[in-house]
């Protein structure tokens, strides 16, 4: 089986698309028209160097990743049983999967950038070499709660995202747990709360566009599942301001049998990433045998020790569960694993919350 993946922002580079303008003649005009530019002069010479501005960044982005995806069909005949997009190009993975067309996914990534390009200045950083839970531990001990989780690429490729003074700050403490830090070249804040002012304009202009229902199954950033149906406005808008859960969402293609994926568009960062991903995936083991009659008992469980109740937690439920926690009427969701902190608390983060949670406070929301 075959996913297509897109490449979201940080992998625009001048250059890209060469080729595909010419091939695309129709399509190439249609951009032009929609973003008042030549698409063309933009991503092959970007004399005004426009391409690293997250409004100039995302569409251009967008139409190289779905001319790429046209030639290469053009070239094998073939059709994904999967696909999927990190961040922007889950916009790519919609249209190829016939939810929206070429230019109405055009104009939403278009607004998307401008929006974006207007919230609170930010950064973010790939920190490497550590688990999602001793990321959250590490921001947690060290007064980071200013900072979010924006994406869980790998296990060990964890992308924080924050305000300029805060991911700065953070470098020396990731540092101190011996963890790779690496600021990214982007232009802010990206899927964390510091997307929220913009989140009602966006969520206003996705409501005036029709979606139709995937032709191929599309891995949403959200909750590394499909796209259900009716779902796309509301899953698109809150995308924005949730984490892309790649990890969890390259695991479930696995799990469904996927074997090959080919990455569309420019440079090769999914790739790399399915292939690290590839090479931990262990597919459902089967279950232990029985002991036999004259084994050593099992240690004893203690389900008040922080570390089981942490183990256990992770073991039944992922990233991006809907909880519910007592003073709250309406269900969150988590935006970490569990993890022990100080030592002795059980504890998650959930999104819009900028503290920790005990998980004796917290239960799945039923369905």
């Amino acid at each position: 089986m075959k996913a297509y993946l897109f490449p979201g922002q940080g992998s625009q580079r001048v250059g890209m698309g060469e080729g595909l303008f010419e091939a695309f003649p129709e399509l190439t005009a249609a951009a032009d028209e929609i973003l008042g530019l030549s698409i063309r002069q933009l991503c092959l010479e970007d004399p005004q160097r426009r391409l690293g501005r997250t409004q100039y960044t995302q569409p251009a982005l967008y139409v190289v990743n779905a001319l790429t995806r046209r030639r290469h069909q053009q070239e094998t005949g073939e059709r994904p049983d999967f696909v999927a997009g990190h961040s922007l190009g889950e916009y790519d993975a919609l249209e190829c999967a016939g939810v929206l067309g070429f230019e109405d996914g055009l104009r939403l990534v278009r607004k998307r950038g401008e929006l974006m390009s207007t919230a609170p200045k930010g950064r973010m950083a790939a920190v490497i070499g550590l688990e999602a839970g001793k990321v959250a531990e590490v921001l947690a001990e060290n007064g980071l709660e200013a900072i979010d989780v924006a994406n869980y690429n790998a296990a060990e490729q964890i992308i924080i995202s924050g305000l300029d003074a805060d991911i700065e700050r953070a470098q020396a403490s990731f540092e101190r747990a011996e963890a790779t830090y690496i600021p990214l070249n982007v232009g802010g804040a990206f899927h964390s709360r510091y997307m929220r002012p913009v989140l009602e304009d966006f969520s206003a202009f996705v409501e005036g566009f029709a979606f139709a229902e995937p032709q191929i199954p599309v891995i949403a950033n959200v909750d590394a599942l499909p796209y259900r149906p009716g779902e796309a406005a509301r899953t698109l808008s809150e995308q924005l301001t949730h984490s892309v859960r790649w990890l969890d969402g390259m695991t479930y293609m696995l799990r469904q049998g996927v074997t090959d994926f080919i990455e569309l568009g420019p440079g090769d960062v999914l790739t790399k990433l399915a292939r690290t991903i590839k090479a931990s995936f262990r597919p459902g083991a089967a279950p232990a045998p029985a002991a036999p009659p004259d084994a050593e008992p099992a240690p004893a469980r203690d389900p008040g020790d922080p570390q089981q109740k942490v183990a256990d937690w992770n073991r039944a439920y992922p990233v991006g569960t809907r909880v519910r926690v007592p003073g709250h009427r309406e269900p969150l969701t988590t935006k970490s694993q569990a993890v022990v902190l100080f030592g002795h608390r059980a504890a998650v983060y959930l999104q819009g919350y900028n503290g920790y949670f005990a998980l004796d406070e917290v239960e799945p929301a039923a369905g």
